[in-house]
């Protein structure tokens, strides 16, 4: 999407871009070492690079790009003391008092998430509060970076117009569909792992992922990325060899079957 340029008082082209805001938060959030996380001046798109995941070669080929500027995440000595300030807020005092003690000493992040997991309300009001503060810094950043936030566009897909004969379909098209609806039944049906079934796993998950802290869900987001990048590429082979046929390959074993047989007649 092109983006339009304005002069900001003191002379600085403001560049005004759609942005994210929730995956501006999260990149925000997250100052993992190993996580890279870069805003596209032109898109407002958040790109997130995993070092040990990522192509090694990513890291130079984004830095020569104009297009991409790096995000500054909010330190975690910072973000400990929006956890400071929040626990006098607090009303229950007996939470008070178990928020307090989870911060002190090492993994106080995950000991403070931990304690809160049993308090909904509480959990929400915090959440609130810790987004509060992320959008202070994101917009003082973007600010400093002549950058100004502007509603992203929403997609809405086209409608096709309705041909009058639709043309047919080739025929190999039908048969590769049906497999591949079948195949996502039998997914459905089967189940999985002592016969849990793909519901209950996905749910499982998903408790996993609660509980995980920012560190963790940055890798398994990634690994499941590439999961799901696998998937789609094992996909696309199978349909393209079903959509081409038998090869010569698959062909000559069968000929060479046909002619032994006519020898062994004639003999």
């Amino acid at each position: 999407m092109p983006t339009t340029e304005n002069a900001s008082a003191g002379g600085t082209a403001v560049r005004d871009i759609p942005i994210d805001w929730e995956a501006l938060e999260d990149a925000f959030e997250n100052n993992a070492p190993e996580v890279h996380s870069y805003l596209h001046l032109g898109t407002g798109d958040v790109l997130r690079v995993v070092d040990g995941v990522a192509d090694p070669q990513m890291h130079a080929r984004i830095a020569a790009d104009a297009n991409y500027l790096r995000i500054d995440p909010v330190s975690s000595r910072e973000q400990y003391r929006w956890m400071e300030r929040y626990i006098p807020m607090v009303e229950d005092m007996e939470l008070q008092a178990k928020l307090s003690q989870a911060i002190d000493g090492k993994g106080a992040f995950r000991r403070f998430k931990d304690v809160l997991m049993s308090y909904g309300p509480e959990r929400e009001r915090w959440f609130a509060f810790r987004s509060e503060r992320l959008r202070i810094f994101m917009e003082a950043w973007l600010s400093a970076h002549a950058l100004n936030p502007v509603p992203r566009p929403l997609w809405v897909p086209e409608v096709p117009a309705r041909p009058e004969a639709a043309p047919a379909a080739p025929a190999v098209e039908a048969p590769v569909r049906e497999r591949e609806r079948e195949r996502e039944r039998e997914e459905v049906r089967e189940p999985r792992r002592g016969g849990r079934s793909v519901e209950s796993l996905r749910k499982n998950l998903r408790d996993i992922a609660e509980a995980l802290g920012p560190r963790d869900l940055d890798t398994l987001t990634a690994f499941a990325e590439f999961l799901k990048a696998r998937r789609a590429a094992r996909s696309f082979a199978h349909h393209y060899q079903e959509a081409q046929g038998p090869s010569d390959e698959d062909s000559g074993p069968a000929s060479q079957e046909i002619a032994s047989e006519s020898r062994s007649d004639t003999a």
